[in-house]
C-alpha cells in the first residue's frame, strides 16, 4: 500500500526528521496550505490532537486562524505578519506548508529553512515533493500524515530516536 512512499523514503524520512525534531522541543506549529489543501489543513487541525490521542498535545493551528487574510497577504504584509508570529510564539515556531510550490501561499513558509514543507509540482531543497496531478493524491496525503502521526509518536515516547 506505501510502495510508492519506500521510493523517497530517504527524502521523506530527512524532512519528516527535522520537523519531529523541532516539535519535540516545543516549537508550535503553524499550518499554511493552498487553496485545493485547506481540507487537508483543517483535517491535521482536528485529528493531530484529538482527544483519543495518549501524548502530551502539540500546538498547532492554521494560518488563517492567525490571520484570516493569508490568501490576499501582500508582500508589505509579510514582514508584518512573521513579527507578528515572532512575538507571539516568541520565535518558536515552524511552518507547515503543504501545496503547489508556485502558490503564493508557500512564499512565507519557503523562506524559513526550518519549515516542514510538502511541495507539489516543484523540487525545493528541504521539502518532500509530490505532483498535483496524481490521482491518488488525497490518499497519499492522508497516508503521509499517518505515517507523520505514528512517527511523533514514537519520537514522544522513546521509541525513535530522530538525532541517530
Amino acid at each position: 500500500m506505501l510502495s510508492w512512499l519506500e521510493e523517497s523514503r530517504f527524502e521523506w524520512t530527512a524532512t519528516m526528521a527535522q520537523a519531529l525534531k523541532q516539535i519535540v522541543s516545543g516549537k508550535s506549529v503553524v499550518i499554511v496550505t493552498d487553496t485545493d489543501r485547506q481540507w487537508f489543513g483543517q483535517y491535521i487541525i482536528s485529528t493531530l490532537n484529538k482527544a483519543i490521542t495518549e501524548r502530551p498535545l502539540i500546538s498547532v493551528t492554521c494560518i488563517e486562524s492567525l490571520y484570516p487574510n493569508y490568501s490576499h497577504i501582500t508582500s508589505d504584509n509579510l514582514d508584518m505578519l512573521e513579527d507578528m508570529l515572532s512575538l507571539a510564539y516568541n520565535d518558536s515556531y515552524i511552518f507547515w506548508y503543504i501545496g503547489r510550490g508556485n502558490d503564493k501561499a508557500a512564499d512565507l513558509p519557503k523562506a524559513h529553512d526550518t519549515s516542514f514543507l510538502w511541495l507539489m509540482d516543484e523540487d525545493y531543497q528541504n521539502a518532500y515533493t509530490m505532483r498535483s496531478y496524481d490521482p491518488l493524491l488525497d490518499i497519499k496525503l492522508l497516508q503521509l500524515y499517518r505515517q507523520f502521526d505514528k512517527s511523533l509518536n514514537a519520537v514522544l515516547f522513546g521509541e525513535v530516536d530522530v538525532d541517530a
